[in-house]
């Protein structure tokens, strides 16, 4: 009887209500993922803003920037023909540049990767030239793609794919090898023929590797489109920024490098998203 009416109590103890669980939840999230990088980049705000309110100080403050930035801020769409586009229009020429090449990239290079992988031979005679011309920067390669192409817009593709190949390549290639031998002994146990065996077994166990090699060449990618960008012209965010700099816009090169490192996180996010969702969550985020 003692034990029935001890138990009493702790049945009618109030439970915790499911949305005061989730705005818990919401909060400390908020507290531990979004309030630290807003109070960081608030300090880095307010001491720019002291120094570049400086007299004679080289850089404009936030706050000027903002002020000669406006129209590029709120009208980012406007085209006034030729290259005279709004900052939006440069970052998709860009971005568009990007995906033709750093798709070509991912299949040529997790292609030449399980190659590699899986044969000694080509390891062999393929590794040290991979480890050779990975060396070589972005804008050495843009001199010969635009003799050989004879056009820009190729050319900055062919850097980016150039440029991007090489961490798919090695990385595809690294994990192919690393699979472990029970798996390739369970298929050679059930059958599996060239096909069933790259679906099934070599790319699930191989994808950790795959995805962190696209992660590291999507962000070469970006980084080589706007350095060719800077010396083939046209529309893009690259040539968009020389050509701010060589008419002493400071203001306007400031707003762009956000723009650029937001969508260069971006990119990012994207394929460690899409990474986490193959892999179910054994890629690295």
């Amino acid at each position: 009887m003692n034990a029935i009416t001890t138990a009493l109590p702790l049945a009618d103890a109030p439970r915790a209500k499911p949305g005061m669980a989730a705005l818990k939840n919401t909060g400390k999230y908020l507290a531990t993922h979004v309030l630290p990088p807003i109070i960081v980049i608030g300090l880095l705000l307010v001491i720019w803003q002291l120094l570049g309110s400086r007299p004679g100080a080289s850089l404009p403050p936030p706050s000027k920037v903002v002020q000669d930035t406006w129209e590029l801020i709120v009208h980012p769409f406007y085209d006034r023909g030729g290259n005279d586009v709004g900052i939006a229009w440069q970052l998709i020429a860009s971005l568009k540049r990007v995906a033709f090449g750093y798709s070509i990239a991912v299949v040529v290079g997790v292609s030449l990767g399980v190659l590699v992988g899986q044969s000694t031979w080509a390891l062999r005679g393929l590794d040290p030239l991979f480890q050779v011309l990975r060396t070589v920067p972005p804008l050495a390669w843009l001199p010969i793609s635009l003799a050989g192409f004879r056009d820009g817009h190729p050319s900055a593709i062919f850097v980016i794919f150039i440029t991007s190949i090489w961490p798919i390549i090695i990385n595809t290639s690294i994990g192919i090898r690393n699979i472990p031998e029970d798996y390739r002994n369970v298929a050679k146990v059930i059958r599996l023929n060239g096909i069933e065996y790259f679906v099934k077994i070599m790319l699930p166990a191989a994808a950790p590797f795959i995805f962190s090699g696209l992660r590291i060449g999507v962000g070469l990618s970006w980084l080589a489109i706007i350095a060719a960008e800077m010396l083939i012209g046209g529309v893009g965010i690259g040539f968009f920024i020389w050509d701010a700099w060589n008419s002493s816009r400071i203001s306007d090169i400031i707003l762009a490098l956000v723009y650029v490192g937001i969508i260069g996180f971006l990119l990012d996010r994207i394929v460690a998203f899409i990474g986490r969702k193959i892999t179910r969550g054994t890629s690295a985020s």
